[in-house]
């Protein structure tokens, strides 16, 4: 039994947002942006329920209409007249872990080869058609499949080329993915091709909060009581998107609201004139909604709200939203001078979608396992790398030298904490890569065998044949021809003889930072530098889809400022607002970071880590301690794990020590000088970040 549409609270520009794709699919679908425990996935699969009822060709697995069957249909033709049937429009889930053939169907090559029968089976596109397909975790989805889930839904039909057979179907779904910002973000291509996004967040009212609970209880002891009690309401909801449907096709979108649309699309400085189109498609659809058969410009700002945040320009680790002086400014500037501007708080016609018809609180999470748990991690995100820059100061001089053996002595004072530094702007890094082949999730770091890449070679399958070698599966088959009695030119093909394309690709990896935030790095210029170059960094592991952690070390201790997750946000806000000062317990570092690496070898042993240690190298503590010897030995452990690391040298001025490098000796990882993380730097020539042993 569904939890009721209606019955959730709360969630408005989410629920307006998957009605405006209800009523105009050619919206373009909708991404839902939020923490754990929100109602996302309960809203999403209760909109299947108040859908209207589709009608399709009898038997037939592409869902054709009987009034206007698909041309191309592979279980076609359908003839006019055929047999038809009425059924619920269905709500279709697209695991993470799917397969393209899953997603988009596949070719049976077995019997194409030894039976010479051209089978085709639908994948989850063709279940879909004129319904819904829900992505639950999109972001963790594989990029490929992003791209073809997308393009399906943009061209409303679903392509399968495959050793020589081409399938075509049709493939109009209203689209739908879920993501939690925390574990990732989608790469900018992709946001821009959803047409809607929208933040949820739990309410922090007690009084939305206890009804959330109360009717989550009260579904839970009786689910089918409960559904009874708000089908008034569900019927209703289904009539006015059935009503909102044959509506859409008489709204006019006059020129005066189409200029607003491009106005604010212009004030918002989007790329290109996908947001034009998606904008104006949901104004449409807003005012068929609310029952209007022109758009106003009530339409034209719902829709921008809705259309523009995840589209406008901002930097790598700003959240979406949009300015609200800025939209005003750009409706005013549109509007006809002898239009006055609407009154505020202009409530939305009845039967639009703010009216509740049970007239219970709206405002709440919902559904899940009715549990608001706290995020993890800290910080908004944001970053502003326009810091002061760096540019010498006086709080730029230079740093005394350690007394003794590498810095080991501890008689001075240790510095003060200082405030935090904003870092300098970021630069393109070079790519680093993990030495060897790995065979983890797909990314984008070090090379790996994937289900995607270039052809390196075939081995026999295990199971069924995905990916044909088919220059190998004929060697195979042509010593045994005349065994097999072959007659004429034809090839006789067995079982035994099919061969699996072996692919590479590119894998994500574990980037684990370990910073220095002690004393010695605490001059305001090289600070600013060194959280530059890490910003850098993390840009970098976000575009190539890695997961990142972040250690921090001074004073007395190491701190695990960040587990390895993968929102990079999280570790770029944590970043900036790193303050420094106090001694440089290197070797404490150094084993925080091992213990995490075991343990995320335990929750995740196919991400092979990578370790950068962004350090001067100095150590010290407290007295009489052999702080650098201890920094060795803790390197040794690290590199008797096969950890593959990188150590950014960070000292500056005319007199160097070299002591980064001595730890890069003891780690077995390659040292690069700060200066040398750019990838223009280096020319491209760094692409291992040490040699496979």
């Amino acid at each position: 039994m569904t939890y009721p549409f209606g019955a959730v609270v709360g969630m408005d520009d989410m629920r307006l947002a998957l009605l405006l794709n209800a009523v105009s699919p050619a919206v373009g679908g909708v991404l839902v942006r939020g923490e754990k425990g929100t109602a996302k996935s309960t809203t999403v699969r209760a909109l299947a329920a108040v859908l209207p009822p589709v009608d399709v060709v009898a038997g037939c697995r592409f869902a054709c209409d009987p009034a206007a069957p698909d041309a191309e249909c592979p279980d076609g033709p359908h003839m006019p007249g055929s047999p038809a049937l009425t059924r619920p429009a269905r709500l279709v889930e697209l695991p993470v872990g799917a397969s393209e053939d899953r997603l988009v169907g596949s070719l049976d090559l077995e019997r194409a080869l030894t039976e010479g029968v051209k089978s085709f089976e639908p994948g989850l596109l063709a279940g879909a058609n004129r319904g819904v397909l829900y992505v639950d975790e999109v972001n963790l989805l594989h990029d490929h499949l992003v791209d073809l889930l997308l393009d399906a839904a943009a061209l409303g039909r679903a392509y399968v080329e495959r050793e020589g057979v081409s399938v075509r179907h049709a493939a109009r779904f209203l689209l739908v993915g879920t993501m939690n910002p925390e574990e990732g973000e989608l790469r900018p291509q992709l946001l821009d091709r959803f047409g809607l996004t929208v933040e949820v967040a739990a309410p922090r009212d007690a009084d939305l909060r206890a009804e959330v609970v109360r009717r989550r209880f009260g579904y839970d002891a009786d689910p089918a009581g409960f559904a009874a009690a708000w089908a008034d309401s569900e019927s209703d909801l289904a009539r006015q998107i059935a009503d909102a449907r044959a509506r859409l096709p008489r709204v006019v979108l006059s020129d005066a609201a189409l200029r607003q649309v491009t106005s604010v699309c212009a004030a918002f400085d989007v790329d290109g004139l996908r947001a034009d189109l998606v904008t104006a498609r949901a104004a449409i659809a807003h005012a068929a909604w609310c029952g209007r058969d022109e758009v106003t410009e009530d339409d034209v700002r719902v829709a921008a709200r809705l259309a523009l945040p995840h589209r406008r320009r901002r930097n790598p680790f700003d959240a979406p939203g949009l300015d609200e002086d800025t939209l005003e400014q750009a409706l005013s500037d549109a509007r006809p001078e002898d239009d006055p501007a609407p009154p505020e708080g202009t409530d939305p016609p009845d039967g639009g979608p703010d009216d509740d018809p049970q007239g219970g609180p709206q405002g709440g999470p919902q559904g899940g396992d009715g549990h608001d748990r706290p995020s993890q991690e800290g910080g908004d995100g944001r970053v502003r790398p326009e810091g002061d820059g760096g540019g010498g100061s006086a709080d730029d001089g230079p740093t005394t030298a350690p007394q003794g053996e590498g810095g080991g002595r501890t008689d001075a004072a240790p510095a003060p904490e200082q405030a935090a530094v904003a870092p300098d702007a970021p630069f393109r890094v070079t790519r680093l890569e993990v030495p060897g082949i790995g065979a983890g999730a797909a990314g984008r770091r070090s090379r790996a065998r994937s289900e995607r890449g270039r052809v390196v070679g075939s081995r026999r399958p295990e199971a069924a044949v995905t990916k044909l070698h088919l220059v190998d599966t004929v060697l195979a088959a042509a010593p045994h021809q005349r065994a097999r009695g072959r007659s004429g030119t034809g090839l006789r093909v067995e079982r035994a003889d099919l061969r699996q394309a072996t692919l590479e690709g590119r894998e994500g990896n574990l980037v684990l930072f370990v910073v220095d935030a002690s004393g010695s790095m605490g001059a305001r210029s090289r600070m600013a530098a060194v959280k530059g170059a890490v910003l850098s960094l993390l840009m970098d592991a976000y575009q190539r889809r890695d997961k990142v952690g972040l250690i921090t070390f001074r004073g007395g201790e190491a701190e695990l400022a960040l587990p390895p997750t993968w929102s990079v946000e999280a570790a770029a806000a944590r970043l900036t607002s790193l303050p420094t000062g106090g001694r440089t317990p290197l070797a404490a570092g150094l084993l925080r970071a091992h213990e995490t690496l075991r343990l995320e070898r335990v929750r995740d042993p196919q991400r092979r880590p990578l370790l950068v240690v962004v350090t001067d190298g100095r150590a010290t503590g407290a007295r009489g301690g052999d702080h650098l010897g201890d920094a060795r030995r803790a390197a040794g452990l690290l590199a008797a794990g096969g950890v593959a690391g990188i150590v950014v040298d960070c000292e500056s001025g005319p007199v160097r020590l070299g002591l980064a490098a001595s730890l890069g000796t003891a780690l077995g990882a390659q040292t690069l000088r700060l200066e040398d993380l750019g990838a223009d730097s280096l020319a491209g020539t760094v692409r291992a970040v040490r040699e496979a042993a």
